[in-house]
């Protein structure tokens, strides 16, 4: 009687315990978009522009294959040798990075950046094949509309936006192309986070940016720092192994998010040197 009662309750916290594991399943499965893009965090408001921190700007639309209308800026240099096309990271907006805007412009770089679909005042819902949408729109606006030559257009990427950038320069080829904090694949960065889960099998979102740059032709510089706390330096090095000659290595001191910050002047000078050495050989 005792063991029966012992065997029928060890039964029910058993089938509890894979109800519940199940149901975690099937919410990581059916639920991943909200897990990878987080338009609302902090806001989708656009709180800033770049004239609050001196820079001049033009507004930019922009209209993807699918017909979905992206909000931007045209952030001009003096005597620019080059232009950014950047595709940021899978939180908050444009407005969000104006210190980067500071950056590429003291490096004498005019710079494109936009906000994928559902971020920011673009239409639209985030996906993995729309963000490529988007980066292909940004791509389309420097080359037709401003008549900017591919060997003077740099691809850069932070975090979830290198994948994005990498994924861009399969199709086109640009003077150059900079990765920085990111990720060699989503399944293999939930797999790190989350070694109990089969994320392999549950991932329906792949941005695999290492398998990518097998296919990428102009010169890589691979940017990441030993103290990210979200994807681990390991992910920059297997980046760095992936891509193909001319390439180079930063590394950085400092978080995921402010490591670019916190390098300071070793990070300004890292992407000084490489597109120096890039955009002169093209």
């Amino acid at each position: 009687m005792r063991t029966n009662t012992s065997m029928n309750g060890f039964m029910n916290v058993l089938l509890l315990a894979v109800s519940g594991y199940s149901a975690l399943l099937a919410f990581i499965y059916f639920y991943q978009p909200h897990l990878l893009f987080f338009p609302n965090i902090p806001s989708r408001e656009v709180e800033r522009t770049p004239d609050e921190v001196g820079l001049s700007y033009e507004s930019v639309k922009l209209v993807t294959s699918d017909n979905v209308q992206l909000d931007g800026w045209f952030i001009p240099a003096a005597e620019a040798r080059g232009v950014v096309l950047f595709c940021h990271g899978n939180a908050g907006n444009i407005s969000h990075r104006l210190d980067s805007l500071l950056v590429f412009n003291k490096l004498r770089l005019s710079t494109l950046i936009f906000d994928y679909r559902g971020y920011g005042r673009s239409q639209g819902k985030p996906s993995e094949q729309g963000t490529y949408r988007d980066a292909e729109a940004a791509w389309q606006y420097l080359t037709r509309e401003r008549g900017v030559p591919a060997p003077q257009i740099i691809f850069f990427g932070r975090s979830l936006g290198a994948a994005v950038a990498a994924h861009l320069a399969t199709i086109h080829t640009p003077g150059a192309l900079i990765m920085e904090s990111s990720f060699t694949s989503v399944p293999d960065i939930g797999a790190d986070a989350y070694p109990f889960l089969p994320v392999r099998l549950l991932s329906r979102l792949d941005y695999n940016a290492k398998e990518k740059l097998e296919n990428v032709a102009c010169p890589v510089l691979i940017v990441h720092s030993r103290d990210d706390e979200i994807i681990p330096y390991k992910h920059g090095r297997a980046l760095y192994a992936a891509a193909k000659e001319p390439k180079r290595f930063l590394e950085l001191r400092g978080g995921h998010n402010d490591g670019f910050l916190m390098s300071g002047k070793a990070y300004q000078e890292g992407l000084d040197s490489f597109l120096s050495e890039s955009i002169r050989n093209q």
